[in-house]
C-alpha cells in the first residue's frame, strides 16, 4: 500500500485550458471531439459536471460528477517533446483543463482533496487514453505510448465550485490512505495482475465508478 505521508511538492496551475467542438475524420467517419484545448487568458469556472465554456462531446467517457475536470502535469511535457520533437505542443495538448506544475501521479492518491483557486477538488482516477489523443498528435501510436508512460494525469470531482486562474497554487488539504493514481493506472494497463490489489482498489469509495468497472473487467480477464 502506498505511503500517504510522502510529501507532495509545491504545485501551481500554469495554464487553464478549454476547447471548442471540432469535427475530425476517423476511419471514414465524421467524429465530433473536444480534445483540442488551448490556454485561455482569463479564469475558468469549475462546475459540478464540467468546466464552464469547455466542450465535452463524449459524455460517456468524459465529464460528469466523477470526471468534471482533467489535470495534466507541465513537468511531463518534456518527456513527450523528446518523443515528438517536431510536434507543436501547447498547454492543453493532452485535453487537460488545468496544466499543473509539480504534479506527479505517484504522490497523489485516490480521494486526496486539493484547493485550486476558489474551487476544492477530489482525485477520482487516472485518465485512460483513447484514439482521439492519437488524432491530436497525428500518430495513433501515442495511445499505446501514453498507456506505457506512467503519466496518465488526474481526473477530479468538484467538491466546491469556483474560478481558477493561472498562477493559483494547487494545495493538498486532505490526504487519503489509498492507492496512488499511478498505481491505479498500472493496475489497468500492466501485464501483471493482482486480484487482491484490484479488490482493495475498488473498495475505495472515492474511486470513480467508471474506473471501478474497468478494474473489475481487468480482474475478470486475469482470472
Amino acid at each position: 500500500m502506498p505511503d500517504p505521508s510522502r510529501t507532495i511538492a509545491t504545485m501551481k496551475i500554469i495554464s487553464t485550458n478549454t476547447g471548442a467542438p471540432k469535427t475530425i475524420d476517423w476511419n471514414g467517419k465524421k467524429v465530433l471531439t473536444g480534445i483540442y484545448k488551448y490556454s485561455v487568458a482569463g479564469p475558468v469556472f469549475l462546475g459540478k459536471e464540467d468546466v464552464e465554456n469547455d466542450s465535452v462531446m463524449d459524455r460517456k467517457h468524459h465529464g460528469g460528477f466523477d470526471k468534471a475536470c482533467y489535470l495534466y502535469s507541465a513537468d511531463h511535457y518534456s518527456y513527450w517533446k523528446a518523443l515528438y520533437p517536431a510536434a507543436e505542443m501547447p498547454w492543453g495538448m493532452f485535453g487537460e483543463n488545468l496544466t499543473v506544475e509539480g504534479l506527479h501521479e505517484g504522490s497523489i492518491h485516490i480521494g486526496d482533496v486539493f484547493r485550486a483557486g476558489e474551487a476544492v477538488v477530489q482525485v477520482t482516477q487516472p485518465r485512460q487514453p483513447c484514439y482521439k489523443l492519437g488524432i491530436r498528435f497525428g500518430d495513433s501510436a501515442v495511445v499505446k505510448k501514453f498507456a506505457e508512460s506512467g503519466f496518465p494525469g488526474v481526473y477530479v470531482r468538484i467538491i466546491e465550485t469556483g474560478h481558477v486562474v493561472p498562477g493559483d497554487p494547487f494545495i493538498c488539504i486532505e490526504k487519503k490512505n489509498s492507492f496512488s493514481v499511478q498505481k491505479i493506472f498500472e493496475m489497468l494497463y500492466s501485464i501483471e495482475c493482482s486480484t487482491d490489489e484490484i479488490l482493495a482498489a475498488i473498495d475505495n469509495p472515492y474511486l470513480a465508478a467508471s474506473c471501478r468497472n474497468d478494474l473489475l473487467k481487468r480482474m475478470n480477464k486475469c482470472l
